[in-house]
C-alpha cells in the first residue's frame, strides 16, 4: 500500500453537483493516462489525489498517506495544474526558490533543487531568471512542470502538460514523462493529445459524468468492450470486393475505403471470429492481402466506443 495510489468508493460532491460518485481505483507505479470529456470529473479526481479538495465519502490513500497528514503528503505530491496565477513581477527563477523554501527546505537545498528542475524541463537559466510576464505559453508551461517536480515528488500529477509546447518541446516533455515512469514515479497525466500521451502510457483510466467507466493498459479495456464494434485496416489489392464478401458473410457492419484506396477500413462486432474469415479469404485468393492492423486501438478509439457522441470534447 505505501508505494500505491488508492480511491475507496469515493465520491465528492458540490453542493448539488455531482463532481466525480463512487470511485474505486489502485494505481501503481508508472504512467496513468486520465481521459475524459470536459465536465467529466477529470479535474475532481486530481484535486482529490494531491489533497486540494476534500471527499465527500470515501478514503483516498497516496503511498499510504492521507492528505491530513499535510506536511508529509504535500512532499510527496507534485501537481502541474492546466492553470496559472504567477505572482507580479517574479522571476521563473525565484517562483522555484521560493516555492521550494515553502516546503521547509534550506536556501541551499532550493538553489540546488531549482538548477536540477531547470535541467530537466529544458529552460535555459538565462530565460529563468527574466520576470515571468514576458513568458511565452510554452515557457510558462515549463516553469510550471519545474515548480512540480523540483522537490522530487513520487506522484506527479500533470493537467494537460504538452498544451503550448512546439513539437520539439513535446517531445522533450514525453522523454522526461518516461524517463520519470522508468524511476518507479506515479505519473498521472490528463491530456487531449492522445496519440501521443498513449505512446508512453502503462495504463488509461476513463471518466465521464464522473462516474470511473474503465482502467487498464489500453488492451485490456478493449477487452472489456468487446461487444462494441472494432475497427480494421486491411490493406489488400481488392478492397471492394474483399468488403462485399465481408457483408455476404455476415462479418462486417460498416466498411469505408481508405483515402488511398489500397485499403479498406472494416468494422465487426466480433474481432476473433472477423481474422478466422479474413484468414478463408485470403487462402481461397478472392484477394491479396498485404496487412492487417486494428485502427483504433486506442485510448481516443476506446474512450468514444464507450461514451458515445455524449461524450464531447476531449
Amino acid at each position: 500500500m505505501n508505494n500505491l495510489i488508492v480511491f475507496e468508493n469515493v465520491s465528492k460532491f458540490y453542493g448539488e453537483v455531482l463532481g466525480v460518485n463512487r470511485v474505486s481505483l489502485t494505481i501503481p507505479p508508472g504512467i496513468t493516462t486520465l481521459v475524459g470529456p470536459n465536465g467529466s470529473g477529470k479535474t475532481t479526481l486530481m484535486n482529490l489525489l494531491t489533497g486540494l479538495v476534500q471527499p465527500s465519502s470515501g478514503r483516498i490513500s497516496v503511498m499510504g498517506l492521507s492528505s491530513r497528514d499535510a506536511n508529509r503528503f504535500f512532499a510527496t505530491v507534485g501537481y502541474c495544474t492546466q492553470f496559472d496565477f504567477f505572482p507580479r513581477g517574479m522571476t521563473g527563477w525565484q517562483f522555484l526558490v521560493d516555492s521550494l523554501m515553502l516546503y521547509g527546505m534550506s536556501k541551499l537545498a532550493a538553489l540546488q533543487l531549482a538548477e536540477e528542475s531547470l535541467q530537466r524541463v529544458q529552460l535555459d537559466k538565462v530565460a529563468a531568471l527574466r520576470k515571468m510576464d514576458g513568458y511565452s505559453k510554452g515557457m510558462r508551461q515549463k516553469i510550471r512542470l519545474a515548480q512540480a517536480l523540483a522537490h522530487r515528488p513520487r506522484v506527479l500529477v500533470l493537467d494537460e502538460p504538452l498544451n503550448g509546447l512546439d513539437p520539439m518541446a513535446r517531445a522533450e516533455s514525453m522523454a522526461l514523462f518516461e524517463e520519470l515512469g522508468r524511476q518507479g514515479i506515479h505519473l498521472i497525466i490528463s491530456s487531449h493529445i492522445l496519440d501521443e500521451v498513449d505512446r508512453i502510457a502503462d495504463r488509461v483510466v476513463l471518466i465521464t459524468g464522473g462516474y470511473l467507466i474503465a482502467e487498464g493498459n489500453i488492451h485490456q479495456v478493449r477487452q472489456e468492450v468487446r461487444e462494441k464494434p472494432m475497427q480494421v485496416l486491411v490493406r489488400c489489392d481488392r478492397p471492394e470486393a474483399l468488403a462485399a464478401k465481408m457483408f455476404a458473410m455476415n462479418h462486417c457492419v460498416e466498411a469505408k475505403l481508405h483515402p488511398d484506396r489500397k485499403g479498406i477500413f472494416l468494422r465487426t462486432g466480433d474481432v476473433d471470429q472477423f481474422y478466422s474469415i479474413l484468414n478463408e479469404i485470403a487462402t481461397e485468393g478472392i484477394v491479396k492481402i498485404e496487412a492487417v492492423a486494428p485502427a483504433d486501438d486506442d485510448a481516443n478509439a476506446i474512450y468514444q466506443y464507450l461514451i458515445g457522441s455524449e461524450g464531447g470534447r476531449l
